[in-house]
């Protein structure tokens, strides 16, 4: 096991949520480009919608992730609410 478990939980959830957004994003080209793929699907656009809302969910989930624990902003937060 990593000595630096912490990094290696964010690099697993950048993983997932990179994996999640590339899956969701295929349902739409898929749908987009596969006449067989719109004929099953009653209301296209609401099944396009749904896709585009979980991909901008695992969108928002990774910016936080990157902006408040990747980037050290939450070690730096730590310090400065130790030394207030």
């Amino acid at each position: 096991m990593s000595l630096n478990f912490r990094d290696d939980l964010i690099k697993a959830s950048e993983k997932h949520f990179e994996a999640q957004i590339d899956r969701h994003r295929i349902n739409v080209e898929i749908l987009l480009e596969n006449q067989v793929g719109v004929a099953e699907h009653a209301d296209i656009m609401e099944t396009i919608e749904k896709e585009i809302c979980v991909i901008a969910e695992y969108e928002d989930k990774l910016s936080v992730l990157q902006k408040y624990f990747k980037s050290g902003w939450a070690a730096g937060k730590k310090k400065e609410v130790l030394n207030g």
